[in-house]
């Protein structure tokens, strides 16, 4: 006979069970360093007998307490608003005791209500102000300063914010892992199928564990890397160029994550657990709890490939400069505009798996909406009302917010019915998760907090 249990009494060996099956869900690597990094202790003693098999909605194991089959049931993540993670892959070499800059700066967003998910590459020589530092530098060397500085959270706390400062996203969590890591999740998987578009020979490779060089050649054609040859895939920088490099490490994260789901990897991993955890306790720092990665890692299953968006700071968005340092350095200049365009198409135009209805329903003409400016941007509040009305809107009030560093927009509805509340965040470009329900009492419907995420659009005067 088979019982239920909820997570708060899950023995601590089928706990790990549900990390396993939900770890390597969310997108490709990320979820399994964080894996490796939160449970490692309770590994030490499990009983690999101890699964039976994975199920729909979790895992079915062997209780060590009374041999009974037990479905372990994996929680739903409960949040509405969009989820951002600053991934940091650092340069870390073996003979080297840090601090140390980034290789790769990416960021992973998943948005629950719609159930999509994206990529944004960031280039490592963008040329950036460091908040708190007075001085400008490439980005990959905010971590760096972080950590040589003794910075408050250290090197990812100061790429975080340097992240935020820059380019005006939020980030709510941050991951940072070393190439040992990298490499050692990708041979825990047998490997990963990569389709190489042109042959690569990269004679400058540089070695791992000295300073010297180790010549890189890939052939063409779609083949399975090897943790080692995976890595090296991701880092060249000798053949193409550096945005070329984003899109390779885009392509082998998302080939991670496929290969884990497609094949059913979850038993093998587990087997291999204790030994790839000796190795890697080290290697993983993020501010994730055990928890939020179980809740993460279920909901990035339910996202369906297609909606997930790839994005890259690009040549078409820097200039190029020689920055007048000493040494000189060559950098990238952002061209401001253009980022600012692509984050907010980044981030308000992900594809929905399931479009809504964008149909006027009648609550539309009658809810009462307040619109409220959480931003140091003056007259945003009366602009974005004049928005509103030309689409048919009943913007009733408009004032500041009770605070002006919001970075996220808020649509707050006060009514069970939250039809109007999809049709704003339609009209203004804002995500569905954006809305939230109240239950308090109001003289409103609606009420719309603008934050730093809102992309302000020119309103037309009708004649």
């Amino acid at each position: 006979m088979t019982s239920q249990r909820s997570s708060s009494l899950l023995h601590p060996s089928n706990r790990l069970l549900m990390v396993w099956l939900a770890g390597f869900a969310v997108i490709g690597l990320v979820a399994a360093c964080i894996f490796f990094n939160l449970v490692r202790d309770l590994v030490r003693n499990w009983n690999t007998t101890a699964l039976v098999a994975p199920v729909a909605s979790g895992l079915t194991v062997t209780d060590p307490d009374t041999g009974q089959p037990v479905v372990v049931e994996i929680p739903s993540w409960d949040g509405v608003e969009r989820v951002t993670v600053l991934l940091l892959g650092i340069d870390e070499r073996k003979q080297e005791t840090g601090p140390f800059r980034t290789d790769t700066m990416l960021i992973l967003t998943i948005d629950p209500a719609s159930k999509t998910a994206g990529l944004l590459s960031i280039p490592r020589d963008l040329w950036v102000q460091m908040p708190a530092m007075d001085t400008d530098g490439k980005i990959n060397t905010a971590h760096f300063l972080g950590d040589a500085y003794n910075y408050p959270g250290g090197g990812p706390a100061l790429a975080r914010e340097t992240v935020q400062e820059n380019l005006g996203i939020p980030i709510d969590y941050t991951v940072r892992v070393n190439f040992n890591a990298f490499e050692k999740v990708v041979d825990a998987i047998g490997g990963v199928e990569i389709c190489v578009a042109e042959p690569i020979d990269d004679p400058l490779y540089p070695a791992y564990d000295n300073y010297g060089y180790d010549p890189l050649h890939i052939d063409a054609g779609c083949q399975t890397m090897p943790g080692p040859l995976a890595l090296k895939y991701a880092r060249t920088r000798h053949t193409g160029t550096d945005f070329d490099r984003a899109k390779r490490q885009q392509q082998v994260i998302l080939a991670v994550r496929d290969k884990v789901i497609q094949q059913n990897l979850l038993p093998q991993l587990v087997a291999q657990a204790p030994a790839l955890l000796d190795t890697l306790q080290s290697s993983v720092q993020t501010d994730l709890s055990l928890d939020q990665m179980i809740q993460l890692a279920k909901l990035a299953t339910q996202i369906d490939p297609k909606n997930i968006k790839q994005a890259t700071i690009d040549e078409n968005m820097v200039v190029a400069y020689n920055a007048p340092t000493n040494p000189p350095q060559n950098v990238l200049v952002p061209i401001r505009e253009k980022i600012r365009d692509l984050r907010d198409r980044f981030f308000n135009s992900v594809p929905v798996a399931n479009p809504i209805d964008t149909t006027p329903t009648p609550m539309t003409s009658a809810a009462r909406i307040r619109v409220e400016n959480g931003t140091q941007i003056n007259g945003l509040a009366a602009r974005t009302s004049d928005r509103l009305k030309a689409q048919g809107f009943d913007v009733v009030e408009i004032d500041s917010a009770d605070r002006f560093d919001y970075a996220r927009s808020q649509i707050i509805s006060y009514t069970a019915d939250t039809a109007v509340a999809i049709e704003v965040a339609q009209a203004l470009g804002l995500p569905a998760s954006s809305i939230v329900t109240s239950t308090s009492d109001s003289s409103i419907d609606l009420k719309v907090i603008l934050g730093g995420d809102y992309q302000e659009v020119a309103v037309t005067p009708t004649p």
